[in-house]
């Protein structure tokens, strides 16, 4: 068996960081924190947001690394917060968007592009899942708006779902496994 690969990823945030190891984990790929200042331009697609922090941060690092963006767009609210929920997040939190949703619809999705760069390879790859907004905050698992977002399936929020039912279903899981799935297979063909 040959041993694990290494890639950093890049966030100060410790669900995140938690999240993200577990699942690269799973395919033999050691993830280690990479606390570097994330550099995020103002754009509307998660994807630009990603590999333009990424390069950056490659730039630091000079090591294979990842960056992940991610938003809660929710459909009444024509896309809002989407690129900007960590902003929303910290300025008017859950509570604040709750406030915004009353008397609106509550569908939403959460989106995640995680972006990849390492000497000679840039890739990003993206994930989404959909569901609703909940009426009010449940759960103490999960970070950000985990507490308010019920996954389509589900009758529970990320929070009282837990990192394991998360990790399982979330955007962030879909785009981490898209990434590791393409680093394995570039692993066997030489090319890692």
């Amino acid at each position: 068996m040959e041993p694990p690969r290494l890639v950093y990823i890049v966030t100060g945030n410790e669900g995140k960081f938690r999240e993200a190891s577990r699942i690269l984990g799973e395919y033999g790929i050691e993830a280690r924190q990479a606390r570097l200042v994330k550099v995020e331009i103002q754009s509307d697609r998660l994807e630009d947001i990603a590999l333009k922090a990424a390069r950056i941060a490659y730039v630091q690092l000079r090591r294979p690394l990842i960056v992940e963006d991610a938003g809660l767009f929710i459909d009444s609210l024509r896309g809002f917060p989407g690129p900007y929920s960590d902003y929303v997040y910290r300025t008017i939190g859950i509570e604040g968007i709750l406030n915004l949703l009353q008397g609106r619809g509550r569908s939403a999705c959460f989106r995640s592009a995680v972006a990849y760069v390492a000497p000679m390879a840039e890739k990003v790859f993206s994930g989404e899942v959909c569901g609703r907004i909940a009426e009010e905050p449940r759960g103490s698992e999960g970070f950000g708006f985990d507490p308010i977002f019920i996954p389509e399936g589900y009758s529970q929020t990320f929070a009282e779902l837990g990192i394991g039912v998360k990790n399982r279903v979330s955007h962030r899981a879909q785009a981490l496994r898209k990434l590791a799935s393409w680093l394995v297979g570039a692993a066997h063909t030489g090319g890692w």
